[in-house]
């Protein structure tokens, strides 16, 4: 069986992959700390309704519905992904050399990289899992 061709697999393998591009840009920028005139870069963060979209076509794409006057309403999120009402990042501080690299920021980030990519190989192995399980081929 090809697991290539399951849109969640897919998805999964597509998010490792910038996972492990953004770990080398970040490493990229720790390595540069300390070089003059250096800026900071990181990827741009995928969008997952787009993944879903191409995964399934527009209808895999639930929208909110208010079926009762009690219920909250969605919070709007802007063109960037970001909730409109949260604030932006500040910028990265500037040393004298023109060096815009926080390690402090970067290890964070390289922390926040770690965690999603352990949380993705953990659901991929759930995954495969789940197929043995169906298969009859036991679970683990």
């Amino acid at each position: 069986m090809d697991f290539s061709k399951i849109p969640l697999a897919e998805m999964m393998a597509r998010k490792l992959s910038w996972l492990g591009a953004r770990s080398a840009v970040l490493a990229q920028n720790v390595a540069n700390a300390d070089t003059p005139d250096y800026a900071a870069r990181d990827l741009k963060p995928l969008d997952f309704r787009a993944e879903l979209k191409r995964a399934g076509g527009p209808a895999a794409v639930p929208q909110l519905v208010a079926t009762s006057p009690r219920h909250l309403p969605a919070p709007t999120v802007s063109g960037s992904g970001r909730f409109a009402s949260g604030k932006e990042p500040e910028p990265f501080e500037t040393t004298l050399s023109g060096n815009s690299v926080s390690l402090e920021q970067q290890m964070a980030k390289v922390g926040e990289t770690q965690l999603e990519y352990q949380t993705v190989v953990e659901l991929y192995r759930k995954h495969l899992s789940m197929f043995r399980t169906a298969l009859g081929r036991g679970g683990n």
